[in-house]
């Protein structure tokens, strides 16, 4: 029979908050680099814009139907796969730098897949319900299922909070291939395009690699802490 750790054990454990610092430390690590790579090859001009990049980039992939917008913030680029828009950052919109080019084309990348039915987007897109509701869901059902197993002394909660933390881990792993093909798809353009003679091409690819980075940190971190939390669960044999 399992018995599943003390339920506070979830909250107040050194090894939880060692999974959870070093998370952070690496999280913080790589976004750090990341902005500092953004910022230096903002500095290194090219022809065109990041919008202009975009543009380009998805009429000479025969996706006409696709919008390319500004939004507000920095680093905030993103693609609506509902709305059909490839959404860039202020900075990203209007700036002519390696930086912007390189971060446009990933974005496009995004919406090649979605024209192609990219089969691991097709899975992240239909995940996506069950994710908000996770994540929505998460914290206060961690304190039900805390407080519904000191009372009455079974871990059944736990094991569902665990299993809506798994749904946001997996969904984490998914993302991983999406955004590593993106930006193969992204260089690939680049490379080919005819702006490649005005681009230094290594430090695109080093700007995605790092954007891309900040996905892996964010998989691990939540790996480790499913791991930590199921080891808990089924930690103890009677």
């Amino acid at each position: 029979m399992f018995t599943a750790a003390p339920p506070l054990a979830f909250v107040f454990s050194p090894t939880l908050i060692v999974i959870m610092v070093a998370t952070a430390l690496a999280s913080w690590i790589v976004s750090s680099t990341l902005k500092r790579r953004f910022n230096e090859y903002s500095q290194i001009p090219i022809q065109f814009t990041g919008a202009q990049i975009a543009e380009t980039m998805l009429r000479e992939n025969g996706i006409n139907d696709v919008k390319v917008i500004h939004t507000p913030g920095k680093l905030t680029d993103h693609y609506d796969p509902a709305k059909k828009t490839v959404n860039l950052s202020e900075e990203v919109y209007s700036m002519n730098s390696i930086a912007a080019a390189a971060v446009a084309a990933h974005e496009c990348g995004h919406a090649i897949q979605h024209a192609k039915s990219y089969a691991w987007l097709t899975m992240r897109s239909k995940m996506v319900p069950a994710v908000q509701f996770a994540g929505n869901t998460l914290n206060l059902f961690l304190i039900v299922s805390i407080v519904g197993a000191g009372i009455f002394n079974s871990p059944a909660l736990l094991f569902v909070w665990v299993g809506l933390f798994a749904i946001t881990t997996l969904f984490a792993f998914v993302t991983l291939p999406v955004e590593f093909d993106a930006s193969r798809r992204a260089l690939l353009w680049l490379e080919g395009s005819r702006i490649s003679s005005s681009m230094d091409h290594d430090k695109a690819k080093n700007a995605l690699f790092w954007a891309a980075m900040t996905y892996v940190v964010a998989a691990i971190g939540s790996l480790a802490t499913l791991l930590y939390y199921v080891s808990m669960l089924f930690g103890r044999r009677d």
